[in-house]
């Protein structure tokens, strides 16, 4: 590919790398010494940001530098904080689509503001000055909304809920919590629990409270049961479920409640839900 372009005129190798992918032209720049400089130019990494890149900036929590293109493209690949840092954003390295982190400020969540129910905190392992801790509670009801007019267009998107469970955690199992995805008219609802599988424990309670957990599934809708996963940040994450972004913009809402169960619970620390393209 790289000795075809080298034959070339610049402005037309800069507008044949700007039309493929960041992925790609990354490859050029390490395959083809004569074509790096075409292949890192602002023709080229200018297309690769997003259209509505001047809005974007003017939300940024902190002003960015930079001297390229390329270089702003990269520096918004590593997260940066926006909305007064309620929220977070990022493109992905390899496509350019964007994600968005909702923090627990972004969103509406039952009862936060009252400190016998919920406490507010630093983490070190937050991109967020705060996340919220449950202390005490018998109803968990989080949602968060986003505008499909901030993702890109034409991708498929799933919500997740970004969480970590405490030593001191209790009655956050004692049934699935119900997790939806709505979209204009249409909503896909499933159930999660919030805690890892711990198969010895999960045995112990079918033992003990067997015909007490078939009472509560039977309150809430049919799901998979979904279980958190280890995210390569050291949060969990629960996929609330995944829509498709088309060019007409609408609001997505993306809901967890937990309402049927009328047991205390306490110990979940929510960072946020992050919104992010699926492979």
């Amino acid at each position: 590919m790289a000795n075809r372009l080298n034959m070339l005129p610049e402005d037309c190798v800069s507008t044949i790398l700007s039309l493929t992918s960041p992925a790609d032209a990354c490859r050029v720049i390490l395959a083809s010494s004569s074509l790096r400089s075409t292949a890192e130019s602002d023709i080229v990494w200018g297309r690769f940001l997003p259209s509505d890149l001047v809005y974007i900036l003017s939300r940024t929590h902190s002003q960015i530098n930079f001297s390229s293109m390329k270089e702003l493209y990269f520096q918004l690949c590593d997260s940066v904080l926006i909305d007064a840092g309620r929220k977070s954003f990022s493109l992905s390295k390899i496509s350019g689509r964007k994600s968005f982190v909702l923090s627990s400020r972004a969103l509406s969540i039952y009862l936060s503001n009252e400190p016998n129910h919920w406490t507010w905190s630093t983490h070190s392992a937050s991109r967020f000055s705060e996340v919220i801790e449950l202390k005490s509670i018998s109803s968990i009801d989080i949602e968060g909304r986003i505008s499909t007019q901030d993702l890109s267009p034409n991708t498929t998107y799933g919500a997740y809920l970004i969480i970590q469970v405490s030593d001191r955690a209790f009655g956050l199992d004692s049934i699935a919590s119900e997790i939806s995805v709505s979209m204009n008219e249409c909503s896909v609802s499933n159930t999660a629990y919030l805690c890892p599988l711990d198969e010895r424990k999960q045995l112990l309670g079918s033992l003990l409270y067997m015909n007490r957990r078939r009472m509560m599934e039977k309150l809430v809708v049919e799901g998979d049961g979904r279980r958190p996963s280890k995210r390569e940040d050291g949060w969990m994450e629960i996929e609330l479920g995944e829509f498709f972004v088309g060019e007409e913009g609408e609001e997505v809402i993306m809901k967890l409640m937990e309402v049927k169960g009328y047991q205390l619970k306490g110990g979940l620390i929510i960072e946020g839900i992050e919104v992010k393209p699926k492979c």
